[in-house]
């Protein structure tokens, strides 16, 4: 499957196997025929041994979408108060989404938290609680200040070509823990800004694409996988069609030779079906405990829809997928109203990611789970708009937890004033190749050959922030 391990050995690839096999495209019998070997062979989902023992085994991505403001929620900066309407005193960047005013202070107060002694502001006093067992990334920063590249820099690690999202070289470096759900999940992804491509497998085989359950205009209550009972026809009538056109196509390749997209379609038939039985049972959240609808804040108007996606997302993450994202879109970019707004948006999320880091814990599951929360950038401490920032690339907060990462360490600094990063700074590529370090999985060695060259996701940069690690 062109992939590249430290060995630097190429696998057998499926379009080979299935070239030189006269089985090609078997029923969901071939499993049983050919034993747990072939099928590791022919699925291209099967498990799959890390390159090293890693220290996480899946991974949970609480996407802020828009840009939450780091000076307002988890970076304290005491002087934004003291000079709260004077110009900054050092040069903005060269480079800028539009033009900002003064200094603008932070309209929400800040306290110490726990014995690591992180700052959080009191937009966000439920997950306040778990400082403890979060890492912090102070020093974040990117290359590009628009939604649109940032957001693929942080999904694909680039901004300004169509390259495979995170969750599908992860799912392609190893495989989905459950043949019968995809390995890559996305649930109410954002439709803008990139759209699909932040969760397309671009290059990749067409099995490590990220599934969607609803998009970011359905509520998630609605959200589901569509299309996925087939009460129109009984299952043997499923399963015959299938065996059929695997017949058909095993002729076309006899013709033909080897065929990725044909081959990518088969595959998603093939789990399709076996997803029939599966998911609509995963989706159905009725069976929750009262307790468990309550931590999650499904029993409150205002954290139903984002506490629903988080009950999900831990379903889905204890069923073995691989890589699970959850979106709040499109609400964090205040260009004005910053007040109203980041109140309204951290009242949305707060409470549900507190109840999910709480449950993933108890359940043992954080243990291996890597979870990152964060946004595409973060804001300027200078004023838009009379009552909001612009969007700011070059210094913000992200934090993870569980998954090997060292709980209750704040790494890396901005300025004084929450411009730019100035310690420890981590870049995307950086964060990438830290996740893979944390999945067992060299991001130098997990390669893809397209078009004549090893690609990876990394591409030529990234450095694992060992600070970051357990």
């Amino acid at each position: 499957m062109n992939r590249h391990w430290i060995s630097g050995n190429q696998s057998l690839s499926r379009r080979d196997l299935l070239a030189s096999s006269s089985a090609g495209f078997g029923s969901l019998a071939l499993a049983g025929l050919l034993g747990e070997q072939a099928q590791a062979a022919t699925d291209p989902l099967a498990p799959r041994e890390p390159q090293f023992a890693p220290k996480a085994k899946r991974v949970l991505f609480l996407f802020m979408h828009g840009g939450p403001s780091q000076i307002d929620t988890f970076d304290y900066k005491p002087l934004l108060k003291r000079d709260h309407g004077k110009p900054l005193p050092f040069s903005k960047p060269r480079v800028v989404s539009a033009e900002t005013g003064n200094i603008l202070q932070s309209p929400w107060e800040f306290k110490r938290h726990g014995q690591s002694g992180a700052w959080v502001s009191e937009l966000f006093p439920h997950l306040a609680q778990h400082v403890d067992d979060l890492c912090w990334i102070y020093s974040m920063h990117g290359s590009n200040s628009r939604h649109g590249g940032a957001l693929l820099e942080l999904h694909t690690g680039s901004d300004t070509f169509v390259r495979p999202s995170m969750g599908s070289w992860i799912t392609y470096g190893l495989g989905s823990e459950n043949r019968n759900l995809p390995g890559f999940i996305t649930v109410c992804p954002t439709l803008t800004h990139g759209g699909v491509n932040n969760w397309s497998s671009a290059f990749l085989p067409a099995p490590y694409q990220g599934t969607p359950v609803g998009n970011a205009g359905t509520p998630s209550d609605q959200a589901s996988i569509p299309f996925i009972r087939g009460e129109k026809r009984p299952e043997g009538a499923q399963r015959a069609e299938l065996d059929l056109l695997a017949e058909f196509n095993r002729d076309h390749l006899r013709r033909t030779g080897p065929d990725a997209a044909l081959e990518g379609r088969i595959e998603s038939f093939e789990l399709a079906f076996r997803m029939q039985a599966a998911v609509p049972e995963l989706q159905d959240i009725s069976g929750e405990t009262p307790a468990t609808h309550t931590l999650y804040g499904l029993d409150k108007p205002k954290t139903r829809n984002f506490g629903r996606q988080c009950l999900m997302a831990r379903r889905f993450l204890e069923r073995g997928v691989r890589f699970v994202q959850v979106t709040h879109s499109y609400k964090w970019d205040q260009h004005s109203n910053l007040r109203a707004d980041h109140a309204s948006n951290a009242a949305e999320v707060d409470l549900p990611i507190s109840g999910l880091l709480q449950d993933l814990k108890v359940r043992g599951l954080l243990e291996d789970t890597l979870v990152l929360w964060g946004g595409e950038f973060g804001r300027t401490p200078c004023v838009q708009g009379g009552d909001g920032r612009d969007h700011n690339p070059h210094g913000f907060t992200m934090w993870m937890a569980g998954g090997g990462v060292r709980a209750g360490h704040l790494h890396g600094a901005t300025d004084d004033y929450g411009y730019y990063s100035v310690q420890d700074k981590v870049h995307f590529h950086d964060l990438h190749a830290t996740m893979l370090h944390l999945l067992g999985m060299d991001h130098k060695r997990l390669t893809y050959r397209f078009a004549g060259r090893d690609f990876r996701l990394t591409d030529v940069h990234g450095t694992v922030v060992d600070e970051l690690l357990a």
